[in-house]
C-alpha cells in the first residue's frame, strides 16, 4: 500500500500544470520523485535522492531523477545551488518560507551555508522597483573558503 503524499497538494497541481504546459504528464515516477524531494531536508544531489527513494521502498530510475529534478526546478518548486567544482545541489521551496535565503559556498570543501539578511532582500526588491523589473526568483550566491578551509589555504 502507497503511504499517504506529505507534499502540499498546491505544489502537486503546480507541478501537474507545469508539465502539462509542456505538453508532459505527471507519471506515478514523477510524482515519486516529488514526494520524496520535500521528504527530503537539506540540500542534496541526484545520487543522494536515488538512494533515499529507495531506502524508502520506492523505484525510480536514474534517468528519470536526472530528467525531473531540471523540471522541478523550471516550475520553482526546486532551487539549484552550483558549487565550484559545477556540481549541482537541490534544496525544495519551504512552504511557508517567506525570507529569502542566500548561499555561502566553501570552493575548497564544498560546504554550504544557508543565511537571511532582510536588508538584502529589500535592496533586491528596489532594484527591480527601479528598473521596473519583475523578479521571479532570487539566487544569491558568495564563493569562497569557509573558516576551516581559510586556515589549511592561507
Amino acid at each position: 500500500m502507497r503511504e499517504k503524499s506529505q507534499v502540499n497538494p498546491k505544489f502537486v497541481e503546480q507541478f501537474r500544470q507545469f508539465l502539462k504546459s509542456g505538453g508532459l504528464r505527471l507519471t506515478s515516477e514523477r510524482l515519486v520523485i516529488l514526494e520524496q524531494v520535500f521528504s527530503y531536508e537539506g540540500h542534496f544531489q541526484a545520487e543522494d535522492l536515488l538512494v533515499h527513494i529507495r531506502e524508502k521502498g520506492h523505484s525510480a530510475s536514474r534517468a528519470t531523477i536526472y530528467r525531473t529534478l531540471p523540471l522541478l526546478v523550471k516550475s520553482g518548486l526546486l532551487t539549484e545551488v552550483i558549487d565550484a567544482q559545477k556540481n549541482s545541489y537541490y534544496e525544495h521551496v519551504h512552504a511557508l518560507q517567506e525570507q529569502q535565503h542566500a548561499h555561502l559556498i566553501c570552493l575548497r570543501c564544498n560546504t554550504i551555508i544557508e543565511f537571511t539578511n532582510p536588508e538584502i532582500d529589500e535592496l533586491q526588491k528596489v532594484i527591480c522597483d527601479v528598473h521596473e523589473f519583475k523578479p521571479i526568483k532570487f539566487r544569491n550566491e558568495i564563493l569562497g573558503y569557509c573558516g576551516e578551509c581559510q586556515v589549511e589555504v592561507m
